[in-house]
């Protein structure tokens, strides 16, 4: 699989993060602001770049880049109120939404962060985040009541948050081996996958993200979701 290391080598890289959203969390200043508006990315990164990519950019607008304070504070309650159940994006009221923040801002007015409650929680390994952070936060209809499906946006955001050595993720949980990360999961990545043999299945559920990342593991033994950025590749070089 010495293509895939080519292609993850290639296209982890600073150009990478225009166009994506990770670029959010490298236009704020210091790391709880930078983990509060990558997770906030995170959770909206559903549907298409087009309409998501502006409505996560009004977070960073309506917070001034302060993102961790805005949630802390309930400063959002005068932008994304209760009990208005106009659209705020696609499937998510503006309810809905203010009552997930509403949650997010408890957590981290209790334990300081969504990294330091996910560290005491005792979660070592990506699967353990991710059921952490469901269980937390989920069921809502924002981020997923368990981890039964892949959890992509978890998994994505959870890339970002423990992967070092990168231009694009930021590496700021330590107590999680990245060894551990599970390949952020959607139809197309599984579809890109199957093509390659890396997996067989027909569902991107968590079952198969874990057997992907385990193949994953055998191309980059050390950091198993580099391999994100080849499939990412591989999906270019195809559709060329």
């Amino acid at each position: 699989m010495a293509r895939l290391r080519e292609w993850a080598q290639q296209y982890e890289t600073g150009s990478f993060i225009e166009g994506d959203p990770s670029w959010f969390m490298h236009q704020v200043e210091g790391p709880l602001n930078q983990e509060a508006m990558a997770f906030l990315a995170s959770c909206f990164s559903y549907g298409s770049r087009v309409q998501f990519l502006p409505k996560i950019n009004q977070f960073l607008e309506w917070s001034g880049g302060s993102v961790h304070s805005w949630v802390r504070d309930g400063l959002y309650a005068s932008h994304i109120r209760p009990g208005d159940n106009s659209c705020f994006y696609r499937l998510n009221t503006n309810a809905q939404v203010n009552a997930f923040l509403n949650d997010y801002g408890l957590l981290i007015r209790e334990e300081g962060s969504l990294g330091r409650w996910v560290e005491r929680s005792g979660a070592r390994t990506g699967l353990e985040a991710v059921k952490a952070i469901c269980a937390r936060l989920g069921g809502g209809g924002i981020v997923p009541q368990d981890a039964a499906s892949a959890c992509k946006r978890v998994c994505m955001f959870l890339r970002w948050m423990v992967r070092d050595g990168s231009p694009v993720d930021l590496g700021l949980w330590k107590f999680i081996d990245k060894r551990s990360l599970i390949i952020p999961m959607d139809t197309h990545v599984l579809q890109e996958a199957c093509k390659l043999g890396l997996i067989k299945s027909r569902t991107a559920s968590m079952s198969a993200a874990l057997r992907l990342s385990k193949a994953l593991a055998e191309v980059f033994p050390d950091d198993p979701i580099k391999g994100d950025f080849a499939l990412f590749g591989y999906g270019v070089s195809s559709s060329i």
